[in-house]
């Protein structure tokens, strides 16, 4: 199949569209980003590595659905199945992660604050995905989807990054550990969740709104798991536990304001720290694996502190004494 700036040069001239086509640096994305023209203004195109059947494209269903529900993601412009490429509203350059970095303190609380505020948008939806047979309401984090992502963690951490692999005891020690955390979660998945609600996927666009991108996974999962990548991935350090008790809160309070169940905030605290531990062991895989096969090694230094906040989570929930000692071990390394 012909790459992928050619595809999208065979679907601009179809169109007779002219001009500057800029390529975007995806960051863990097997897609191609670029900025074009498209009737008049600027416009962003993803280019995928395959043609796709639109009725069967998650980006297009997810997105439809979050349009539908008042959800900031871009504007669909045109897409072609043949060639693989979706064109689509212009977000601009300023990534939310980067936008908090200079911020001052009040205004990165209520940007953090705001997307809160999305994430109990997105699980309001999870009624009308159902409604709509959404792809997003056929998907869940179920035991299968959970245990694989924690041993593709297992495999390119210590296999692929260090070239040591677990010694058959622990495998099998963690094997048990890993099946009790991934039935626990799977028996919480209840809402729609974004999947990879992060600050790198979040843009502020130029009236200073927040806009959600990289959305087409989407899926039904537990209550938390948005906020804890939301709030703990990439971090360098650990943040305070009142502020992330003060997040958790916030969340609760939004939901109920939407209408949505009242969740109690003990056991959202348990389930939270539950989720952190997959969400940051799953992580850590996708660190490792972009690190050792695609030379991506920045994320490197995101590796420790997931570790430690996996550590810290299991020893507050004083559970998987397996996976405290090997990260342990990690650690001290």
């Amino acid at each position: 199949m012909p790459d992928f700036k050619e595809r999208l040069n065979d679907l601009l001239s179809q169109k007779k569209e002219t001009g500057e086509v800029e390529q975007l640096t995806p960051d863990a994305s097997t897609r191609e980003y670029f900025r074009i023209a498209w009737n008049g203004k600027s416009a962003i195109a993803c280019v995928y590595p395959e043609p796709f059947v639109a009725a069967e494209q998650s980006y297009l269903d997810v997105t439809s659905l979050f349009l539908n529900n008042g959800l900031p993601v871009a504007q669909l412009y045109d897409f072609n199945e043949s060639l693989g490429v979706i064109i689509q509203e212009d977000l601009g350059d300023a990534i939310l992660r980067d936008v908090l970095e200079s911020a001052g303190r009040d205004r990165r609380e209520e940007m953090i604050d705001d997307a809160i505020g999305l994430i109990a948008r997105i699980q309001l939806a999870t009624a009308d995905a159902f409604r709509v047979d959404s792809i997003a309401s056929r998907l869940k984090f179920d035991v299968k989807k959970l245990l694989w992502e924690l041993n593709f963690f297992r495999e390119h951490y210590f296999e692929t990054l260090k070239g040591r692999p677990l010694s058959d005891d622990d495998n099998h020690a963690l094997d048990k550990e890993f099946l009790e955390l991934c039935r626990e979660l799977e028996s919480r998945a209840s809402v729609l969740c974004h999947r990879d609600f992060h600050a790198a996927n979040l843009m502020v666009d130029t009236s200073d709104h927040l806009r959600i991108i990289d959305h087409q996974d989407a899926r039904l999962g537990p209550a938390s798991y948005d906020l804890v990548s939301l709030l703990l991935d990439r971090v360098t350090e650990l943040p305070p536990s009142e502020w992330l008790a003060e997040k958790r809160r916030l969340l609760i309070e939004l939901r109920i304001k939407l209408g949505l169940t009242h969740l109690d905030e003990t056991d959202f605290t348990y389930e939270f720290w539950l989720q952190a531990i997959q969400r940051c062991l799953k992580a850590t895989g996708t660190f490792s694996f972009q690190s050792a096969n695609r030379g991506k090694t920045y994320f490197i230094p995101f590796i420790e502190p997931m570790f430690r906040i996996v550590l810290l989570a299991a020893e507050n929930l004083d559970r998987f004494p397996t996976l405290r000692y090997i990260v342990r071990r990690e650690i001290s390394v």
